[in-house]
């Protein structure tokens, strides 16, 4: 009779419980299921007083660290009543000072006192201008319009900094395609004295065609891609001088497609830094620059490596009256920070840690202690920690798991919010001594619905000593009895991490909705994957897919070795890199996987772009023999599996080409394949549209891998 009882709760229990629809998987991950969170948290500076928005963003919420109790300080029917605005919420709204907040509105930007509830305009852009960025004292607003930069001053006229007639030579943006931790292209020295961007004159770069359907009929645009081995962009560093209205440039030292990144100004704006790259991305020098002539002063050091050196951070000043600063550097096969001064000499190394620190969070007023994340011991982890200028570290957070972690302007204070595998969000304070206040605890918003449950597990890589991290998704009725079909999910490529120790443990709701349709998901980070220092993630150079394959192999071997798991009936997908890794699989692997689909793939990499694929393969003729093993196209012929091949067709990243030169290989070698394009969609399919590419992804492998 008992038995029965327990029976009979368990299929009620089960029955009340709701399921997360494939739409409800892909849409609201980061909507409905999302953690509860103390949004847009920011510290008011100069004062130990904080913000944050309500779950609606329509209010802003004000709270001391004396006791942590919110009160309502603005709301937005308030502000846009002031403003004359139509914001529809908060976000992107800073604090400038202790009273001033920055608010934007389309190309309008206002301040607004939440002291005297009064606003202004203080700059206004047209559709056209691009790329705005404001001074350090939110004075002058400087801006693109098409390949030109400009700004508006203090009295709102606009200053032309460029004015070329060869839309080929581009300044103001970001260049390189956003490699080496490239993000913008305009740089304000810090007292407004003068304009620093880069220019990139593309005039040698292929033009690549998109063909854009929205028009009748169809027309062509072309972008600039440099291919691999083929003409690049030549950079150059402008210097506006606003007293003088000069402009000097600084050239690469080396070739002129060497690359200039990394730029940032001493506090005193009388030097420029930059990092110069040879285009061949193995040796690196960080220079100095005099400001005002834009001569050449000193290199500061310089990094080797026959693999290569990836400059990713600029700079970093910690204290605004001194000229020291703190570099990132891979050279002990860790990424560590060092403080130089600016006349070169090396004044300690900070850090001497076996793992890799990620970024520079801040650091207080005096400058004596800098704040920055790493991932500890534990590579799955994003921790953040304190380093004083001696060399003495200090873990801040307490807890395991993945961390965000922000800095009074004291450095009295620290903000925390983080997850771990069974924690959705926690909001920490904590104070100098480390003791912790909690001001949220998130709630499970997947209570009462069915939802699998992950294993993080590590197995030995396939040269048998490297541990890599494991992620298993099972259905919720999991039944150790039965036999499971397995979907393999792959990226697979550098600067990606699949599995972290965070709510979900790293994985996209949808895997949870296929572990209900009777899968089992997995994912391994092989060695190439982020976040697992220089030689771990070295050891692809010049062989891209090799070891990472053989590495994926050593999962699909953990897999067979589970008495669970149904060998015959292995599934593989992934995007882009991962597109890569599946299409390799599928014809260099071929009796492994039954079904395969492949986003986004390069297929041959000399149709990749110069800046990545150079750093990972070098060029076509200096890598013949990898460029050669590489190639999916070469392997059209050994293919078993059912294969299905999706592309964007707008991927300005990974362009076409690349899957149309796979496909009429394999139609070449009377092989069927299928493949579905999605129209005028880039790299991603983004939007509702992605529900529609989660269902082809996903029914292709259930119905092809019975």
């Amino acid at each position: 009779m008992l038995l029965f009882v327990s029976l009979f709760i368990a299929l009620t229990t089960q029955a009340q419980l709701k399921t997360i629809s494939l739409e409800e998987a892909v849409m609201q991950q980061n909507r409905a299921f999302r953690a509860d969170k103390l949004q847009g948290f920011q510290w008011i500076p100069s004062t130990t007083a904080y913000v944050y928005y309500t779950d609606t963003f329509t209010k802003m919420m004000i709270a001391n660290t004396k006791d942590s109790k919110p009160t309502e300080l603005l709301t937005l029917v308030d502000l846009n009543k002031e403003l004359g605005t139509k914001l529809k919420n908060f976000m992107g709204t800073s604090f400038i000072d202790a009273s001033t907040l920055l608010i934007s509105d389309g190309g309008n930007y206002y301040t607004y006192n939440v002291t005297t509830k009064a606003g202004k305009l203080i700059q206004a852009t047209t559709e056209t201008q691009e790329n705005t960025m404001f001074d350090a004292n939110h004075t002058n607003l400087a801006f693109t319009e098409k390949n030109n930069l400009f700004f508006y001053n203090r009295n709102k006229e606009k200053i032309t900094v460029t004015n070329e007639t060869n839309e080929a030579i581009v300044s103001g943006q970001f260049f390189a395609r956003n490699e080496f931790g490239i993000k913008e292209g305009i740089f304000w020295s810090p007292k407004a004295g003068y304009l620093a961007f880069y220019q990139k004159d593309q005039s040698e770069v292929a033009d690549y065609p998109l063909l854009d359907i929205t028009e009748t009929p169809g027309k062509l645009q072309s972008i600039k891609y440099p291919m691999i081995g083929q003409k690049s962009e030549k950079p150059k560093v402008g210097i506006y001088n606003l007293a003088s209205k000069k402009t000097v440039f600084i050239s690469p030292k080396g070739n002129t497609d060497d690359y200039l990144t990394n730029l940032s100004w001493s506090p005193d704006e009388k030097y420029v830094l930059i990092a110069e790259l040879n285009r061949g991305q193995n040796d690196m020098s960080l220079n100095v620059y005099d400001a005002n002539t834009g001569a050449y002063v000193r290199t500061i050091l310089n990094e080797k490596n026959d693999n290569w050196v990836e400059p990713e951070h600029e700079a970093f000043f910690p204290n605004s009256k001194s000229n020291n600063f703190v570099w990132f550097s891979e050279k002990d096969g860790f990424q560590n920070l060092y403080f130089y001064s600016i006349e070169g000499k090396l004044i300690k190394q900070l850090t001497a840690n076996k793992f890799p620190a990620r970024e520079i969070l801040g650091a207080n007023t005096a400058g004596t202690e800098i704040y920055f994340s790493a991932t500890g011991e534990n590579p799955t982890n994003m921790l953040a920690y304190k380093v004083d200028l001696k060399g003495k570290q200090t873990l801040i957070t307490k807890d395991q798991g993945v961390h965000a972690l922000t800095a009074s302007t004291d450095g009295n204070w620290f903000f925390d919010e983080f997850s771990n595998h069974s924690t959705p969000s926690k909001s920490l304070l904590y104070d100098k001594s480390g003791k912790a206040t909690t001001l949220l605890v998130s709630k499970n918003k997947y209570d009462g619905y069915t939802l699998g449950s992950a294993e993080i597990k590590t197995i030995k890589a396939a040269d048998g000593t490297t541990d890599l991290y494991t992620r298993l998704i099972k259905p919720s009725n999991f039944d150790a009895a039965k036999k499971y079909p397995v979907l393999v999910y792959v990226y697979g490529g550098p600067h990606a991490q699949m599995i972290t120790n965070s709510y979900l443990d790293g994985a996209n709701l949808w895997m949870y909705w296929m572990a209900e349709q009777g899968y089992l998901v997995f994912t391994v980070d092989n060695r190439g994957s982020d976040n697992r220092g220089f030689a771990f993630e070295s050891i692809i150079h010049g062989r891209l897919g090799v070891n990472e394959m053989e590495d994926q192999l050593k999962g699909v071997e953990y897999l067979k070795s589970l008495p669970f798991v149904d060998g015959n009936r292995l599934a593989v997908h992934g995007w882009s890199f991962g597109g890569f890794m599946t299409t390799s699989l599928m014809l260099r692997k071929p009796d492994t996987f039954k079904v395969g689909v492949a986003g986004g793939p390069v297929t041959d990499w000399k149709y990749y772009e110069i800046m990545y694929g150079e750093r990972y393969m070098d060029t076509p003729a200096e890598n013949p023999k990898g460029f050669e093993e590489a190639s999916t196209l070469n392997y059209v012929k050994d293919l078993k599996g059912k294969l299905l091949l999706i592309h964007g067709t707008s991927d300005d990243v990974v362009v076409m080409q690349n899957n149309f030169a796979l496909i009429k290989k394999f139609v070449e070698a009377q092989k069927q394949v299928d493949f579905f394009a999605y129209p005028m969609h880039k790299h991603n399919v983004l939007g509702k549209d992605r529900v529609h590419l989660m269902t082809k992804v996903l029914n292709y492998i259930i119905e092809n891998n019975k």
